[in-house]
């Protein structure tokens, strides 16, 4: 399958996914496939408790059910979760605080074989359906992967700043709907 965005640098077959509002299983799931100490390279560098999964899940269903968008389970095409991708406000006090923020998540053996690009396509053009304009995506400084999935998007750096608990330098990637 051949997906592209308009105006994305995107020209390679990408694997079928489907995104779903997560469950209250799939909080065991991503506290499993998130244990990997890749995974959590940029997210604090330890795993987190399951306990954080379990709100973080209660939470998308609550933001799919009032805003039509949530962060959404990845299933790869045997159906099995892989990750997480999908949108949500960035409630913070620092950073794009009131904007939408995409972001994503895999399980470490998934890395590299096009999960996040197609799941992130999807993202947007159902956040695109439910109204906002614009989108941005939150990125630690070197994390040089995910930098590559907000170009692919099309996504363009609009603002760096030094996150106030780890004091790491991050980029505010935004892409116009």
């Amino acid at each position: 399958m051949i997906t592209r965005l308009k105006g994305c640098p995107v020209n390679r077959a990408l694997p079928a996914v489907r995104l779903r509002v997560p469950t209250d299983e799939d909080a065991v799931t991503w506290h499993r496939i998130f244990a990997h100490p890749d995974v959590m390279e940029f997210h604090g560098g330890r795993p987190a408790e399951l306990s954080v999964y379990e709100e973080l899940t209660a939470r998308q269903r609550r933001h799919d059910a009032e805003l039509g968008f949530c962060l959404w389970s990845v299933l790869d095409e045997n159906g099995q979760v892989i990750g997480f991708t999908g949108a949500q406000p960035w409630e913070r006090e620092w950073g794009p605080t009131g904007e939408i923020e995409i972001g994503w998540r895999l399980a470490r053996e998934h890395w590299g074989k096009g999960y996040v690009t197609a799941a992130a396509l999807e993202t947007l053009d159902r956040v695109r359906a439910a109204g906002p304009t614009s989108v941005v995506a939150v990125v630690k400084a070197h994390n040089a992967r995910s930098i590559a999935v907000t170009r692919r998007l099309g996504m363009r750096l609009a603002q760096t700043f030094t996150t106030p608990v780890s004091k790491a330098e991050a980029h505010v990637y935004r892409l116009d709907l």
